[in-house]
């Protein structure tokens, strides 16, 4: 939806000030004018985006398993990855499903993005269904990065995500599109 369709609901910048910038994130703090005139301030995670990459075949969907420590706990998840400074989303999606699960794909078909959080965040997650996969060799995973790579019926990982033993959102949206996608 353009905003230009809602201007009863639009906000519109008046001045941002970054006040954090780390490696992959920036914090900003942005003055907007609402819509009936008066001022709030906004504080917004500027992030360059990700992808997560539905890789599938013989019915298996591949998945990587990884401790997350701002979660304390270990979480089953569709490969994914944080796009770097001018890399297409399609390129990102290709070098991360490699990176984290030493596979490659010869068919790939997008299933659209989604939103992380709206309200605070400009992070957007394309979505991805990789298919015909082959190994690829002398693959490494980046050094701060410890993934064990798990491959699971599409069946049961959409019981997993239904039942709540998913909890990660992209790897929610990213089966959920897929099971629709298959039609399963």
């Amino acid at each position: 939806m353009a905003h230009d369709a809602f201007p009863h609901l639009t906000e519109r910048g008046l001045t941002r000030e970054v006040v954090w910038s780390g490696r992959i994130l920036r914090v900003a703090s942005h003055a907007v004018a609402l819509p009936d005139g008066s001022t709030a301030l906004r504080e917004v995670v500027e992030h360059p985006g990700a992808v997560a990459i539905a890789a599938h075949q013989d019915g298996e969907l591949v998945m990587v398993r990884q401790f997350r420590y701002a979660l304390g706990r270990v979480t089953l998840e569709l490969p994914a990855g944080t796009c770097t400074s001018g890399e297409a989303p399609e390129c990102t999606a290709r070098r991360e499903l490699a990176e984290e699960t030493g596979l490659s794909a010869a068919s790939w078909h997008g299933l659209g993005e989604v939103h992380v959080a709206p309200g605070w965040t400009t992070e957007t997650i394309r979505l991805y269904e990789a298919t015909e996969l082959a190994a690829v060799t002398g693959f490494t995973t980046d050094p701060d990065e410890f993934v064990e790579i798990v491959r699971l019926p599409l069946a049961e990982v959409l019981a997993m995500a239904l039942d709540g033993r998913i909890r990660d959102a992209k790897t929610l949206a990213g089966v959920f599109r897929l099971h629709a996608r298959l039609g399963a």
